[in-house]
């Protein structure tokens, strides 16, 4: 540009010279002004490339912040970490053994989980919870060691649910193996899975101790499964052993209902068993969970013996589409034996109807009919019924 404008300025005052009728005087002056303009031209010039530099460089650091903040604390957090919740919201309806009639709306149960992958080989888990009638709680937060593609091997610690059992059900009620089995403690687990087997050790210092032992970690457990799933078939079976079944949430409750606070004669085992298969729309879950050998009299008795409680499941479930809706229809059949002293029904028979409303949102209703142990077994001999609707949110 600068090139362009001297030309024309030298072309311009050849011009004048040779034109007849000017002046040496006129010429110089009129060199003069050109020379002038030129600089003031030349300067405006400047001062313009020196602006557009600027706004180069201006543009450069809003480029390289908003490449800072794209690979940022915060966008490393959600790369990294992954956050899910339910929320459960119920109305129930009942006639109890003892000839009382109930009804309540609450707010059944509310989870938040978070998930990290903090590096290649480690991740976290917590799961916040909060329950009818319960405060909010760290219900679990695990620690584990695992990178699956270059080994089938894991370990877990923390707070968690230990795998004795697996609970699955179509129904809104915990089914009864829950009550008998569920154990949450803080453990530390070994694990393993490959090729669709699967299996773990576990140890922990349970709540429930046994009279005149110290306070060290005698909580033992193990097991051992198999599962896949394909296009239209999916199947998870596995088997289960604690050391002490009296540690799980609903028997540590009982027993301590009951007078125990915590302190037994003696550890007694347990067992559990399962199968969970799908196959188009049609599924079918069967769970066993019992104790391996009787509790002494005195802690949880049956008939004035020692107790040996067991529970099971069995559902039957089918999914159609109704309406634009995924509908799923389930019936069941619970029962225990020995486990009068637990509060648990002799017999159990439920029916389920649960909708897909809209994206993350169901609405289910579920009728259950209970029939209590015999008056000479300890019981009532009574019936009951609870009718339960659900609406719940998950994300």
């Amino acid at each position: 540009m600068k090139k362009r404008i001297c030309a024309f300025a030298i072309g311009l005052a050849v011009t004048m010279t040779a034109t007849p009728g000017w002046t040496g005087v006129d010429v110089t002056q009129e060199l003069a002004a050109l020379k002038e303009q030129n600089r003031l031209l030349m300067e405006r010039i400047g001062k313009l490339e020196k602006q557009v530099a600027e706004n180069q460089n201006t543009q450069a650091e809003i480029e390289t912040k908003l490449e800072m903040a794209a690979q940022g604390p915060m966008a490393q957090l959600n790369e990294r970490v992954s956050i899910s919740g339910l929320i459960e919201a119920e109305t129930t309806s009942g006639h109890a053994f003892d000839h009382t009639d109930s009804s309540d709306i609450s707010l059944a149960t509310v989870e938040l989980g978070i998930d990290a992958n903090i590096s290649e080989w480690s991740s976290g888990h917590i799961l916040f919870k909060y329950e009818d009638g319960t405060n909010l709680r760290v219900d679990e937060g695990t620690i584990t060691l695992c990178n699956r593609d270059k080994s089938p091997l894991y370990l877990t610690a923390g707070k968690m649910y230990v795998p004795f059992g697996n609970f699955a059900s179509n129904m809104i009620s915990d089914p009864l193996t829950l009550n008998l089995g569920e154990t949450n403690e803080d453990a530390v687990l070994v694990g393993f899975e490959k090729e669709g087997f699967y299996g773990a050790t576990y140890a922990f210092n349970g709540d429930v101790k046994e009279t005149g032992k110290d306070n060290l970690i005698r909580g033992v457990g193990a097991t051992l499964g198999y599962g896949f799933e394909r296009e239209h078939v999916s199947l998870d079976t596995g088997l289960g052993w604690i050391s002490n079944i009296a540690d799980s949430n609903g028997l540590t409750d009982g027993l301590n209902n009951l007078g125990a606070e915590n302190d037994i004669a003696g550890q007694v085992g347990g067992i559990t068993a399962h199968l969970v298969y799908n196959r188009n729309n049609c599924g079918l879950i069967a769970e066993y969970t019992a104790a391996t050998e009787s509790f002494n009299a005195a802690n949880l008795a049956f008939n004035g013996q020692g107790a040996k409680p067991r529970a099971w499941n069995l559902e039957l479930s089918h999914t159609k589409e109704i309406l634009g809706h995924e509908t799923t229809f389930a019936i069941g059949y619970q029962g225990s034996d020995e486990a009068v002293a637990l509060g648990l029904p002799e017999a159990r028979y439920m029916g389920s109807i649960g909708i897909g409303l809209i994206d993350y949102t169901s609405l289910a209703f579920e009728y259950i009919h209970d029939e209590d142990y015999e008056v000479s077994d300890g019981g009532t001999g009574n019936d009951a019924r609870t009718v339960t609707m659900q609406l719940a949110v998950e994300f």
